[in-house]
């Protein structure tokens, strides 16, 4: 097998309790990278259309990439995948920290899962060796202590990936947690491993990552720390918390449950502001190899709010869905909130949507206190947050009407609550506004998974690398984010993290890496390629579920339609529709179902594909 791989990979029955491995084809590899590339060409072609995404059909995967546990810059991710019960289609969710790596040193690339144990189970991989462990005492614990026991069980060098309570309670928000807070959060994937009992997947190894050029690598590290941009030490003070005042007296982030601007309703965004949050910080934390530390963890909480020294610091998501968009200003709760769903395994970008589409309802009368069990759900109360955040994370009261996310909240409670259930295809809109920010208008409707954040680019650092857009116009604007995105897709399919990227001033040196890693003689452009080979196999997964991109729709709130009186934002209307039509014709995809060319997919070398989807 080539560099970066350990050629590998484990197939795990759950319902049979069997284990086999499977090499890990080098063709795949080098067409689909790692993490959701590979991933996608898997379950497409091993998993039939319709499969229950709660049965046994459903194949859960553990991937990752060809830089993960490499000298490669912040070569440190993992994503899990499968298909999604939240949206019905496509799902991934990515991860840092050390699992990653780990799952490579112990001798393995991925990792699936078919079927549904009988009783709650974890995967232990050890240098190897391959095991599945009874996991009843482990079942029903949250994530802080199933990882301390695991570590006590196995030892302080194995890293735990595993679900809390809301994921063994099928919470359709709920996340997959490891270090007790680096969580892969979207798509609701940890409801997908409760279903199958499986709490926890564990790795512990010592094998070397092989290189084909092990100096040159380091060399080309070197390089690239000595460049890195001046935004590093900002985000090693504060992480992405440096961001939160200022995205929200921009227009970015969401007020009010997206339906407000900061001028109007929240003026004074300073108690949620980075210093206020590194105030309560212990100390600064920092992915495998990571050259940044963006990550913080707490000082033990000693006021009105109670959390553990060590417990994760909220990052700007958290801080925005569970601040301005509820209207809230005490940090102290936020940080309380962040840690009830790292410790119950919950989504926070969701969890903080659900809570302010709930205190719209009861604003509006659409719920009553009766229906929430005596808890008073106004804009701003924070205890009444944090009091729901825990009855959500649990599935009690009126929490288990919101603990599987807006869409299904809104069609439990009926009346005119889906009017306020801000949502693209079933998945929680995140804290960035398309009328600051169009490309994510873009991104949230044509992404195969939609409403993500971390996906769609039309601006690169490095001039010249994607086409000019005119940021005056909604046109013209489609080649430039089909060549980043698809560029992006590449990068995390790699394992390196987004951050390192953005301080990485030559995207040639991505491809740099790739050669030196691997051994392939591979160029930035082939890179982008695959990145487009890999968003057409999501797409078509979603085809195949019978999800067309008619089906996504932003709620006209996230469009400026009316448009805002006041603020940065105010007298913008988001033109959508031409800013999706230019991207689906760069893309070769039909301009309303978002079906792929036929003669595209051939170029790809996705024919089978094309046939599957009858083009």
């Amino acid at each position: 097998m080539t560099g970066g791989y350990m050629g590998k990979m484990l197939w795990v029955d759950l319902t049979r309790g069997t284990i086999r491995e499977e090499p890990l084809d080098e063709t795949i590899a080098r067409q689909y990278i790692g993490g959701y590339g590979i991933g996608s060409r898997i379950l497409f072609s091993r998993m039939k259309a319709g499969a229950d995404a709660l049965g046994p059909d459903n194949i859960l995967g553990f991937i990752s990439g060809p830089f993960t546990g490499t000298p490669a810059v912040s070569g440190t991710r993992y994503t899990v995948v499968a298909k999604s019960p939240l949206t019905g289609g496509w799902g991934d969710a990515n991860s840092g920290g050390r699992f990653g790596a780990f799952l490579k040193f112990a001798g393995y690339d991925a990792v699936f899962f078919t079927g549904i144990s009988k009783k709650p189970v974890y995967l232990f991989i050890d240098n190897g060796q391959v095991e599945l462990k009874d996991a009843s005492h482990l079942w029903g614990k949250d994530t802080y202590e199933t990882e301390d026991m695991i570590k006590a069980e196995l030892g302080k060098d194995a890293e735990v990936s595993c679900i809390g309570p809301s994921g063994e309670k099928l919470s359709l928000i709920a996340g997959i947690v490891h270090l007790k807070g680096s969580v892969a959060g979207r798509s609701g994937l940890g409801a997908v491993m409760g279903s199958k009992r499986l709490k926890a997947v564990v790795v512990k190894g010592k094998m070397k990552v092989p290189l084909a050029n092990e100096q040159a690598v380091k060399d080309l590290r070197a390089k690239c720390l000595s460049t890195l941009g001046g935004h590093v030490e900002v985000l090693r003070k504060f992480g992405t918390t440096f961001t939160t005042v200022s995205s929200i007296e921009a227009g970015d982030s969401p007020v009010k449950n997206y339906g407000s601007v900061a001028a109007t309703d929240f003026p004074d965004a300073s108690g949620i502001s980075a210093e206020e949050v590194a105030s309560r910080t212990e100390r600064r934390i920092a992915c495998y190899q990571c050259p940044i530390g963006c990550e913080s963890v707490m000082k033990q909480g000693t006021g009105e709010y109670n959390w553990p020294a060590g417990s994760y610091r909220p990052e700007y998501e958290t801080i925005v869905m569970f601040g301005s968009n509820c209207l809230n200003t005490n940090i102290d709760s936020i940080i309380k909130a962040n840690d009830i769903c790292n410790r119950y395994g919950i989504d926070t970008i969701s969890a903080g949507s659900v809570i302010a589409f709930a205190m719209e309802c009861y604003e509006n009368g659409v719920i009553t206190k009766k229906d929430t069990g005596g808890i008073e759900l106004n804009w701003g109360n924070h205890q009444a947050l944090v009091a729901m955040t825990e009855k959500m994370a649990k599935r009690e009261g009126f929490g288990d009407i919101l603990a599987d996310g807006v869409k299904v909240a809104a069609e439990k409670i009926g009346k005119s609550a889906a009017e306020y259930a801000i949502h693209v295809g079933g998945q929680e809109v995140p804290g960035h506004n398309p009328i600051a920010t169009p490309a994510m208008g873009t991104t949230y409707l044509t992404n195969a998974t939609p409403a993500r954040h971390t996906q769609g680019s039309e601006e690169h650092h490095a001039p010249g690398f994607l086409p000019e857009i005119n940021k005056t116009l909604y046109s013209g604007r489609g080649e430039a984010h089909k060549k980043g995105s698809n560029f992006q897709h590449a990068l995390m399919c790699t394992g390196m993290c987004l951050f390192v990227n953005m301080a990485v001033p030559d995207p040639d040196d991505i491809g740099r890496f790739m050669h030196l890693i691997t051994g392939w003689d591979i160029t930035t452009d082939e890179l982008v390629t695959s990145g487009e080979r890999i968003e057409n196999m999501r797409q078509a997964f979603n085809l195949r579920e019978g999800i067309g991109l008619q089906s996504y729709k932003l709620a006209n709130r996230l469009l400026g339609k009316p448009p805002y009186k006041v603020g940065p934002i105010a007298g913008v209307t988001v033109d959508e529709k031409t800013l999706v039509k230019d991207y689906l014709t760069a893309m070769h995809w039909d301009p309303v179902t978002g079906k792929p060319n036929r003669k595209r997919l051939v170029e790809l070398g996705l024919e089978d594909v094309a046939k599957e989807l009858n083009l």
